[in-house]
């Protein structure tokens, strides 16, 4: 396998970012001013030309970022693989997914006809019950598949393998075993639209990930990061007030 980079992306701004009322929106699509951040990806993000494959999660918001924020990857023939595990955290209403069946009839017409790949997309895939759950384990689980699964997708690249992985913020935690900046008003450190690069760690069976320094430099200068003591403290301080606000289960799974 050569060298393999992920470029994690949170999503647009959505409806559900406007307010806590619209939380009861389900699946909601993205604002006009998400469509601009979209806009705005697509002429600054500096590696269109090595990117090899488009993944996502299958919510609407994080699907039509994807396309709309790599319309020259799209244009070329890469398909949005929608990935289930790449799901946000909780089980309000805006961060459950639609039927497999809607998502066939939304994107096997228009604009995008053709251009998402819902094979990876089963019944139950949101049900937010067992595998799919908002308990802390279970959203742990999930993403070490997804790092799994991403991992092994890159190992069938012929050469360097660059993935654009479009997903949430509150998962984004979870995915990157990175907690800094979830302390924010907004339950995430990553803002809409912001991407950042990662790669795996060597010899990691969890497929563990580690932000190139490039990466890391471009958003944060020489500032030091957190260290594993802190990010496990911020870590358990933000489960507890997700916990609290109704936005995770206690439930071990």
């Amino acid at each position: 396998m050569g060298k393999a980079t992920l470029h994690l992306v949170r999503h647009a701004q959505g409806y559900h970012n406007l307010n806590t009322t619209n939380h009861s929106l389900p699946d909601p699509d993205l604002t006009p001013l998400g469509e601009q951040q979209c806009a705005t990806l697509a002429s600054t993000f500096p590696f269109h030309g090595r990117v090899t494959h488009l993944v996502a999660s299958p919510l609407r918001r994080t699907l039509y970022t994807c396309l709309l924020s790599f319309p020259s990857e799209v244009s070329n023939g890469l398909k949005v693989i929608a990935l289930p595990e790449l799901q946000e955290t909780s089980d309000l209403p805006c961060d459950t997914g639609s039927s497999p069946s809607k998502l066939q009839d939304e994107f096997s017409e228009g604009q995008f006809a053709g251009a998402v790949d819902l094979r990876p997309v089963h019944e139950g895939w949101n049900s937010k019950n067992g595998k799919w759950s908002p308990a802390s384990s279970a959203i742990e689980r999930r993403a070490r598949e997804a790092r799994l699964w991403l991992r092994n997708l890159a190992s069938q690249s012929e050469g360097d393998a660059e993935i654009v992985v479009v997903t949430h913020g509150g998962y984004l935690h979870y995915f990157t075993e990175d907690w800094e900046g979830a302390e924010r008003g907004t339950g995430t450190g990553w803002e809409n639209t912001e991407w950042r690069s990662y790669e795996f760690v060597e010899g990691s069976g969890d497929a563990s990930l580690r932000e190139t320094r490039e990466s890391r430099e471009r958003r944060r200068g020489t500032e030091r990061g957190l260290t594993a003591d802190e990010q496990r403290e911020l870590k358990a301080s933000r489960e507890r007030e997700w916990r609290e606000s109704g936005f995770q289960s206690d439930a071990k799974l």
